[in-house]
């Protein structure tokens, strides 16, 4: 088949989708805002397309995110016109729509099949808006800005012939009218390459160097945020240092905003430094480390470190590192939301804490540091978990592979 994935930074959630397509005959193409890989990386022809003017000032604030979508749409159509003209007409799309890129392809391939990426749709209650009191909505027009910015996900409902999503929490976030043609297939996890290490190790600063005999407390998050229990995480950190004279804790992320709202200044980062700086002497600050963004090849020997891995969010998408941290067979503590528990069982794969209760987080923490045996056990619980529901070879791509076929049938 002739497939066409659309993702405006490509590869994102296809990363390993796409190429394996091409490893079982599949022409393989992709419309990529951003080239983030080279034009023929993993045997798929990655194509560009660029929006042609940004946003106009002035436009309702309710509705820029619709207009961006637009934009964004316009764009990709204009680029995909050209593939045509050329020649090129695809079997089975698949795209993430939730910048609006995809929009107007089936104006471009009517006959294509389509399948859309259902990574999250927005929700004033129940989910991420409104569920941390300390930074309540103080908006009443809310509810109806996020109508707005789920435009582009219900617009492609009527031209999509099914959908994908990673988890059920995921998936069950999206309205009844589309969710019977969303199939549940999480992205996968490489357990073969994030695996138990007894003998990671890593050197930090030059001078100290861990290992497994260590005590390594990890959180990761790709920007340090309230949206990601960075705060929570933050305010354990007195207790926690107190409570284990050994441990060093490894923080992971950079100091930008992903998801939420900025700082009134700074950065979230530096906010609950300085907010925890007092109560922490300064002979522990020197077991904190703040790693920034590091690159991938550096951070699973990070989580097969890991004595004890991190893992705090709102109520949002379920981020691939608590998994990953789980297939190197690291213990984890969570915070307790419906996202979480898909993959975390409370004292069977991980343990769950309240995501604000940072006192519980300390000692749940500092308990597993001292008890060898409860780790190794949790660790090695996780792992099979993953491995058996997660893997990316044994079970992910073939339901993909499945899920594909189905689409290009008409079954999907």
């Amino acid at each position: 088949m002739k497939i066409l994935f659309i993702h405006p930074s490509f590869p994102g959630q296809f990363k390993a989708l796409a190429p394996n397509l091409v490893q079982r005959g599949h022409t393989v193409h992709a419309l990529s805002r951003t080239m983030e890989v080279p034009p023929g990386w993993g045997g798929v022809t990655v194509v560009p397309y660029a929006p042609s003017r940004a946003p106009a000032s002035g436009v309702h604030p309710w509705a820029v995110d619709f207009e961006t979508n637009a934009i964004h749409g316009e764009a990709l159509f204009q680029r995909a016109l050209t593939m045509k003209a050329a020649g090129y007409v695809p079997d089975v799309i698949v795209a993430h729509p939730a910048w609006g890129d995809s929009l107007f392809v089936k104006d471009v391939w009517p006959r294509a099949r389509l399948g859309i990426y259902c990574e999250y749709y927005y929700r004033a209650e129940g989910a991420d808006v409104g569920f941390d009191p300390e930074f309540p909505v103080r908006d009443a027009g809310d509810p109806c800005r996020l109508r707005l910015k789920n435009a582009a996900n219900l617009m492609q409902f009527e031209t999509a012939d099914a959908g994908l999503s990673p988890t059920r929490w995921q998936a069950d976030g999206f309205p009844h009218l589309f969710r019977d043609r969303i199939t549940v297939v999480h992205d996968g996890i490489d357990t073969g390459a994030v695996a138990p290490n007894p003998d990671a190790r890593a050197t930090l600063n030059g001078t100290l160097t861990l290992t497994r005999t260590d005590e390594v407390v990890t959180f990761v998050n790709r920007t340090l945020e309230p949206y990601r229990g960075y705060h929570s995480f933050m305010r354990a950190l007195p207790r926690l240092l107190a409570r284990r004279p050994r441990a060093h804790v490894l923080i992971v992320g950079g100091a930008g905003v992903t998801y939420g709202a900025p700082p009134p200044s700074g950065s979230w980062r530096d906010v609950f430094i300085e907010e925890v700086r007092g109560s922490i002497p300064e002979a522990d600050w020197s077991r904190v480390f703040f790693l920034g963004n590091i690159p991938y090849d550096h951070f699973v020997p990070l989580l097969q470190l890991s004595s004890v891995h991190v893992y705090l969010s709102y109520p949002f998408v379920l981020s691939w590192s608590v998994m990953e941290a789980m297939s190197a067979g690291a213990a984890v503590v969570a915070g307790d939301t419906a996202p979480v528990r898909e993959v975390i069982e409370h004292e069977r794969t991980g343990r769950l804490v309240g995501v604000f209760d940072h006192r519980a987080l300390a000692d749940s923490v500092a308990d597993l540091l001292a008890d060898r045996a409860a780790r190794d056990r949790l660790g090695a619980e996780a792992r099979a978990f993953i491995r058996a529901n997660h893997d990316l070879h044994t079970v992910c791509l073939p339901r993909q592979f499945a899920w594909i076929d189905e689409l290009a049938d008409g079954r999907g």
